[in-house]
């Protein structure tokens, strides 16, 4: 048994399907189901049920993949245990920032950071929360940002800062005459929210539950659309094809020329931001160095929680 087969089967796990697990790992598909083979042969049990479309874990597959987990986790403790000896803020740190911050949050973290902790190196992940999540666990990155909730076991988390959300609307629109918008009045337009998997979606489908529904009433013109990035979005609404939702921190001068942007009437909704870390992550000198970078770096249109705890 050697530490790249038990890679092998948690990639196999994770992507349920070899094609995708071999690209994960980057080898070929014979090699790897070669060498999942060799283990289930070692092992005398079946790992993964395997059918033309699909794998699957079985009940034994289940309990060693889990192990396995643990013993890769445990690995990569014992090599960030002989980096930290050297320096906790030297050499490389693995950040996963969810789609909706990390163009905003990283300007201005990045400067700050190299002036804190200017020998450690970030290596940057952009992702979903569930994929960053996973990545976390398993050890392909340090640490993540993102949005509450967020309960993951054998994972800490700190809140950092919290958000409010706004509405766009193109220029010209009816709603400028109105200061604060409601989330009653965003279920009578067309809003655009970003596709599934994103937790900021669910999050403005909180806010306003009826947008979840393809049309308010039988003949209703009221619909919601699907964008890939909050760019897109941005340009959709720009081109009049209807309203949405953004994080505050999501919105600057350049806006102004295509946008018309209103706060929510109260109660506004926002989101809480929180670093989250394997909680026997060895290099917490760094996710504290990483902590001060983003209070002190000068991104606006935030509340700061400097007295966070961690949960």
């Amino acid at each position: 048994m050697t530490l790249t087969e038990l890679r092998y089967i948690v990639a196999v796990a994770r992507e349920r399907h070899f094609g995708r697990a071999a690209n994960s790992c980057f080898v070929s598909q014979p090699t790897l189901s070669v060498a999942v083979k060799k283990l289930e042969d070692e092992l005398g049990v079946t790992l993964f049920e395997r059918s033309s479309g699909d794998v699957t874990l079985t009940a034994n597959g289940e309990r060693i993949v889990e192990q396995a987990q643990r013993v890769l986790e445990e690995v990569s403790v014992v090599k960030q245990l002989a980096e930290q000896g050297k320096d906790p803020l030297a050499g490389t740190l693995r950040l996963g920032v969810i789609y909706t911050i990390g163009p905003y949050l990283l300007p201005h973290l990045i400067p700050q950071l190299r002036t804190l902790a200017p020998q450690m190196q970030l290596l940057l992940e952009e992702n979903y929360t569930s994929r960053l999540a996973e990545m976390l666990k398993q050890g392909e990155i340090d640490v993540a940002i993102v949005a509450e909730p967020f309960h993951e076991g054998g994972i800490a988390t700190q809140a950092i800062y919290e958000e409010g959300f706004v509405v766009a609307t193109p220029r010209g629109h009816a709603w400028e005459q109105f200061a604060e918008i409601s989330a009653e009045q965003l279920a009578e337009e067309n809003v655009l929210l970003l596709s599934p998997g994103n937790c900021f979606r669910d999050q403005v489908l909180q806010t306003c539950p009826d947008l979840n529904r393809e049309s308010m009433s039988h003949g209703s013109l009221q619909r919601t659309l699907q964008g890939s990035s909050l760019t897109t979005i941005r340009h959709m609404v720009a081109g009049g094809i209807g309203v949405t939702v953004l994080p505050a921190t999501s919105v600057s001068a350049a806006d102004d020329a295509l946008l018309s942007i209103r706060a929510f009437a109260e109660p506004a909704p926002t989101r809480r931001v929180v670093m989250a870390w394997r909680r026997n992550f060895p290099r917490l000198a760094a996710i504290e160095a990483l902590r001060q970078a983003i209070l002190q770096s000068s991104m606006p249109k935030v509340s700061w929680l400097h007295e966070a705890e961690i949960a």
